[in-house]
């Protein structure tokens, strides 16, 4: 819950001249023949970073996201280095090759330099799934060698590579063999269930490319890590799942069968006995001049309330809580644990947020996934909390913290409570990491509430440009969510409750009862009216209830009764 730091995206200048440079590369691309092979040695990073370089150590080996096989190289770009990981690769003179490589994450780049004739490279922008990117290239009459080289862009995210090919004639330096059918996955385990869907969990197979998930023996979905989600199945009913593995070479046998069984009706919504329209509101956990508040103090109007926030620990991934005793005026963790329980009894949910301006929780890999959702899930069991909020404001990994979120939702039940307050930035595009991760766990998603403040102007789903303070910036803003994969009912509109709860950004509450209309029902828009209503859109959410409280709870006199009579 603080300013948005702006980050200006440095877009390269000879973007347009390696868009023209692929094409011509493309229409001029040769046969292969049958005497073809993949020239690259380590190809799929199976044994770390041999026959590969990366400048200032930005590049190593990493167990997933991986496209095929055990491995993938991650590599993240860090001041003025761009991750720039290279090869030198036994060509053929005056002959055709094709270089390719699947990518993930951050700005990718993939080139091939020294050919002789004319260098040329290929990338994208953001990729939150793996994508295969290629080019082609010709030899020069003296050439016996190429360096091929994949790379990042400064200031972005980290990205990902695997399974890289420079196939065409025989070089005579090795390569990676020719791939064969793999082997059958293994592990295959049931990681969670909601009333609609069952996830799944495997061991990686050496050399596979895709996995595809089977139900009863038919095809239900394919994918390129070792985890799904398969949707769209009955309230408390027993499904049969196995699991292949695949690459060029063929699909390998069904695994062993497992058994999930779907929770009962109303788990996937995430909400449990929450109303159809609900107000959320974050709780101080400290004193920063605003009224410091018992949770029995929290008005009645707000829903679901986020005790704000569990403070990360030495073991990473991992988070604690303490209550602020001292600075709330001598409120005790027994009279805490109370109130909690007293609102529970009222129909309210109670969670707990984790991040906040200063909150530095990291989770990049299992092991990280896994303490998180072990310490949020016994901070649940030691305050009663209902589920978690994830606050983080400075950037997160949607790999792992979906993997974390789905580890918790199996440990708490479809009971569990799960919202999100990213920031305006974080929800441009489905790309962002953020975007993802709720997409990643939509169906135990309960509510995203965007942050529409400390913003600055922000482009809406119509492509115009908005300033905060204004009904068209909420309306316009939340559209990108709506139309990007959010249900309604995964959407509130977060806002300050007072000048003084945000540096900018505050507007008053009938703005904000104005956007939920315009949003819902079509009506009290802007100028900006989006294609259709959504009746179904969750509510808002501010901070905080204490901030609320010092302007004498006028946000939530005022937004909480509009909120609960939407349609």
């Amino acid at each position: 819950m603080s300013p948005l730091k702006r980050v200006t995206r440095l877009w390269p200048g000879a973007a347009g001249a390696v868009a023209a440079a692929l094409v011509l590369s493309l229409t001029g691309a040769a046969q292969a023949s049958a005497a073809d092979l993949n020239n690259a040695r380590n190809a799929g990073f199976e044994a770390g970073l041999a026959d590969w370089t990366c400048t200032a150590a930005s590049g190593t080996t990493v167990p997933s996201p991986v496209h095929g096989g055990a491995s993938a190289l991650r590599a993240t770009p860090a001041g003025q280095d761009n991750a720039r990981c290279s090869q030198t690769v036994a060509v053929k003179p005056h002959s055709s090759y094709t270089l390719s490589a699947w990518v993930q994450g951050g700005y990718t780049y993939l080139g091939v330099t020294g050919t002789g004739t004319t260098d040329v490279s290929t990338w994208t922008p953001d990729s939150p799934a793996w994508k295969q990117l290629s080019t082609t290239f010709t030899t020069g009459a003296s050439t016996t060698s190429v360096t091929v080289y994949t790379h990042g862009w400064y200031g972005q995210a980290a990205y990902y590579a695997d399974d890289v090919s420079v196939f065409g004639p025989d070089g005579g330096g090795g390569g990676d063999p020719a791939p064969t059918v793999p082997g059958t996955p293994g592990g295959l385990a049931v990681s969670g269930t909601t009333s609609s869907s069952v996830s799944l969990s495997w061991n990686a197979v050496s050399g596979a490319t895709a996995y595809s998930v089977y139900r009863g023996g038919t095809k239900a979905t394919t994918v390129t890590g070792t985890s799904a989600t398969v949707t769209g199945l009955t309230a408390s009913t027993a499904y049969a799942f196995q699991v292949t593995a695949a690459n060029a070479a063929g699909e390998s046998a069904k695994s062993a069968a497992v058994t999930g069984t779907t929770a009962a009706t109303g788990g996937d919504t995430g909400g449990g006995a929450l109303p159809k329209h609900a107000v959320t509101g974050y709780w101080q956990n400290f004193d920063n001049g605003a009224t410091v508040q018992k949770i029995s103090d929290v008005p009645s109007a707000y829903d679901i309330i986020a005790v704000a926030f569990a403070d990360a620990t030495s073991t990473p991934g991992a988070v604690s809580f303490t209550l602020d005793s001292a600075g709330l005026g001598g409120y005790t963790v027994d009279r805490f644990k109370a109130d909690i329980k007293a609102k529970q009894a009222a129909g309210k949910k109670v969670v707990i947020s984790i991040g906040g301006q200063n909150g530095t929780v990291s989770v990049n890999d299992a092991a990280s996934a896994a303490n998180f959702a072990n310490s949020v899930y016994a901070l649940m069991q030691t305050y009663g909390f209902d589920g978690v909020d994830i606050d983080l404001e400075n950037g997160l990994d949607p790999t792992y913290m979906s993997q974390a979120l789905r580890s918790l939702s199996a440990k708490a039940g479809s009971g569990l409570i799960l919202t999100m307050a990213p920031q305006t930035i974080d929800m441009q595009s489905t790309s962002n990491g953020y975007f993802r991760t709720a997409l990643n766990v939509k169906d135990i998603l309960t509510v995203v509430n965007m942050q529409y403040y400390n913003s600055g102007s922000m482009l809406g789903c119509d492509g115009k440009v908005y300033s905060q303070g204004s009904v068209d910036f909420l309306t316009a803003l939340a559209c990108i969510q709506l139309e990007g994969g959010l249900a309604p009912s995964q959407v509130g509109l977060g806002v300050p409750a007072s000048t003084r709860g945000a540096g900018s950004g505050y507007v008053s509450p009938s703005v904000v009862d104005d956007a939920l209309d315009c949003l819902a029902k079509g009506t009290n828009c802007g100028s900006f009216k989006p294609s259709k209503t959504y009746p179904g859109l969750r509510g808002a959410m501010t901070w905080s209830t204490n901030w609320d409280a010092a302007a004498g709870n006028a946000w939530s006199s005022a937004v909480g009764p509009h909120v609960h009579g939407l349609p």
